[in-house]
């Protein structure tokens, strides 16, 4: 049976506000957004607002559990249950999913953190436990299995994965900034890089090693 509308409403409120807060965090910034600002865009009032997320930093916080999190906890799920060899996993989901992100939600999120993470260090220390740091764990255990089945070599990638997805956060940075001046294709940008970081990690044959 389904749930009568009015419950219907309540239960989809948080995520009506929390994608309002997102729009507002993208247009003006985290220290410029007004609770006020929010609560209107959704549609509620502010003391409804106040009632599911009780500051501005809450509001920030679930943001960040509803457009940023659920995609590396999805990508971390698919590396432990994939039978894909490490190049195959690179090559195929690792390379869809960060294909989107520099149009995605988590643009909004890494611009922010560039521009006031400095003035909010507690919400970068969020952004870090719950993002940054599953994300990193999540690529060393990728290349930690291409090594250990000798598909890769052992590298400076096996403690700075940050390389994998480096043109991720240039791609960010140039659409904010340069965007207008010259249009970067992204998707291209990304597929040469990780094609080039998959040369680098690559075990090849030893020169003369015979037939």
């Amino acid at each position: 049976m389904a749930a009568p509308k009015f419950q219907r409403r309540k239960d989809e409120r948080p995520a009506e506000i929390t994608e309002a807060a997102l729009a507002a965090f993208a247009e003006n910034g985290y220290a410029a957004t007004r609770v006020d600002d929010v609560a209107k865009r959704a549609g509620v009032s502010k003391g409804l607002l106040y009632l599911y997320f009780k500051t501005k930093e809450e509001l920030f916080k679930a943001v960040i559990r509803s457009f940023v999190a659920p995609k590396v906890q999805e990508l971390s799920v698919i590396v432990d249950e994939s039978e894909l060899s490490a190049e195959d996993f690179i090559r195929g989901p690792f390379l869809s999913m960060i294909k989107t992100l520099p149009d995605s939600p988590i643009r909004v999120i890494i611009r922010l953190m560039f521009s006031e993470g400095h003035k909010h260090p507690d919400l970068v220390e969020y952004y870090w436990e719950n993002v940054v740091r599953h994300a990193l764990e999540m690529m060393k255990k990728l290349i930690g299995r291409g090594v250990a089945t000798g598909e890769f070599r052992s590298s400076a990638v096996d403690e700075m994965p940050q390389l994998l997805i480096s043109p991720v956060i240039l791609s960010v940075f140039w659409k904010q900034v340069f965007d207008k001046q010259s249009t970067l294709d992204t998707d291209l940008l990304i597929e040469t890089h990780i094609e080039a970081m998959l040369n680098y990690l690559k075990v090849r044959p030893a020169a003369g090693g015979g037939k």
